[in-house]
C-alpha cells in the first residue's frame, strides 16, 4: 500500500512547495515577512493577484489532465484530448457568439456559450468518429485535428468579419496574467466536476472496453459515454474562458501518468491531477522567471516542454509498446504492460 502511494506522497509535497514557492515569484517584491508585518499593501498583492493565480493555476492543470484522461479512457485512444478532440476550438467559438450577440454579456454568460459549444463540439467529434468502420490510433486524432481547425478557421472568418479578432485574441493564447479576485472564480467548477469524474471512474473504465462488453455488465453505454464528454467539456470551457487556449496538457499528462501507474483510471486519477497542476505550476514559473521583470504566456512555454515530451513519448511508445517504466527490482504486472500473442511474443 505504501509503495503504491509513494508517487503520490511525492507529487503533493512537490506540489505544495512549489506552489509556497510561486507566492512570491513576481514583479512586485513579496515576501513572507512582509506578510505577517502587516503590510496593506502587501496583503492585497496578495489577496487579488498572487493567491488567485496559484488557485487557477491549480484548478488548471488538474482539471485539463483529468479531462483528457477521460477522453482518452472514453474512446480507447492515448491520443484523443481537448487538443485533438475539437473541445478548445468549441470552446472559443462558444465565446465568439456571446461576443457578437451580447457585447455586454458578464464571464459567466460567456461561459454559458462556451459549455454548450463545448459540449456540441465534443459530442460531435465522438459521434463522427464512431461511424469511421476502420480507425486507427492515429486517425482519430487526426480527425479531431482536422474538426478542430474547421471550427477554429470558422471563428477567425467570424472575429475578422465583425472586427472582434483583437476582442477573441485574450481566449486564443492561455495565459495567467490577467487572473485576479472577481474573473476568475468560474474555474472553481473543475473542482465538483473532477469529483464527479473520480465517482464514475470504474464506469468510464467499463465504457472504454466498447458496448457490447457494456451492455453485458449493466451499464448504460451511451448516457455514461455522452457525461465523461460532457465532464469534460465543461471542464475545458471554464478553464478557456478564464485562462484561454493551453494546448498538451490533456495530452501528456494521462500519458506520462499511465507510463507508471497503469490505465486504470481510477488507480491513476488521483495522480494525473497532482502531476498535471505541478506541470502546469512549473510551467508559470519558468514563464515569469525566463526574461524577468517581463512574462511569457504559458501556452508558450507548455508547447515547447509539452511537444519534447510528446516526442519522447513517441519514441518510447515505439521502443516498447505500451509496457509500463518498472520500478524496483520485483515490479508487478501492469495492465500496461505487453499481452502474449496467439501466435507468440508479444502485442503493443
Amino acid at each position: 500500500m505504501l509503495k503504491s502511494n509513494r508517487s503520490t506522497i511525492l507529487l503533493s509535497l512537490a506540489l505544495i512547495v512549489l506552489a509556497i514557492c510561486s507566492l512570491f515569484v513576481g514583479v512586485i517584491d513579496l515576501t513572507p515577512r512582509d506578510l505577517l508585518s502587516g503590510d496593506l499593501h502587501q496583503l492585497e498583492v496578495f489577496v487579488v493577484s498572487r493567491l488567485p493565480r496559484l488557485l487557477a493555476i491549480l484548478c488548471t492543470g488538474v482539471g485539463m489532465s483529468v479531462a483528457g484522461l477521460i477522453m482518452q479512457q472514453l474512446c480507447s485512444n492515448k491520443f484523443v484530448s481537448p487538443t485533438t478532440g475539437a473541445t478548445i476550438s468549441s470552446a472559443q467559438f462558444g465565446i465568439l457568439l456571446a461576443l457578437l450577440f451580447f457585447p455586454a454579456s458578464t464571464l459567466w454568460s460567456r461561459a454559458l456559450f462556451a459549455f454548450g459549444a463545448a459540449i456540441l463540439g465534443t459530442w460531435v467529434f465522438v459521434w463522427f468518429i464512431q461511424r469511421i468502420q476502420f480507425k486507427d490510433a492515429v486517425m482519430v486524432p487526426l480527425v479531431g485535428i482536422m474538426f478542430g481547425n474547421v471550427i477554429g478557421g470558422l471563428t477567425s472568418y467570424l472575429a475578422y468579419q465583425h472586427d472582434m479578432t483583437q476582442a477573441l485574441s485574450t481566449w486564443l493564447v492561455g495565459h495567467f496574467s490577467l487572473v485576479l479576485k472577481g474573473r476568475y472564480e468560474i474555474v472553481w467548477l473543475t473542482v465538483p466536476l473532477v469529483i464527479l469524474a473520480f465517482v464514475f471512474a470504474n464506469h468510464f473504465n467499463i465504457v472504454g472496453l466498447g458496448r457490447d462488453f457494456s451492455k453485458n455488465l449493466g451499464v448504460p453505454y451511451n448516457l455514461v459515454l455522452f457525461a465523461g464528454l460532457t465532464i469534460s467539456a465543461m471542464i475545458t470551457a471554464s478553464i478557456v474562458v478564464v485562462v484561454g487556449s493551453i494546448s498538451y496538457i490533456g495530452l501528456i499528462v494521462p500519458n506520462v501518468v499511465a507510463m507508471f501507474k497503469g490505465d486504470k483510471i481510477r488507480g491513476a486519477l488521483v495522480d494525473t491531477a497532482l502531476f498535471g497542476a505541478l506541470f502546469v505550476l512549473v510551467c508559470d514559473m519558468i514563464g515569469r522567471v525566463v526574461i524577468f521583470p517581463y512574462e511569457l504566456p504559458i501556452e508558450l512555454i507548455v508547447g515547447i516542454l509539452g511537444s519534447l515530451i510528446f516526442i519522447g513519448l513517441l519514441f518510447y511508445r515505439l521502443k516498447n509498446g505500451r509496457k509500463a517504466v518498472r520500478l524496483g527490482k520485483n515490479p508487478g504486472t501492469s495492465c500496461c504492460s505487453p499481452l502474449p500473442d496467439l501466435k507468440g511474443g508479444e502485442m503493443s
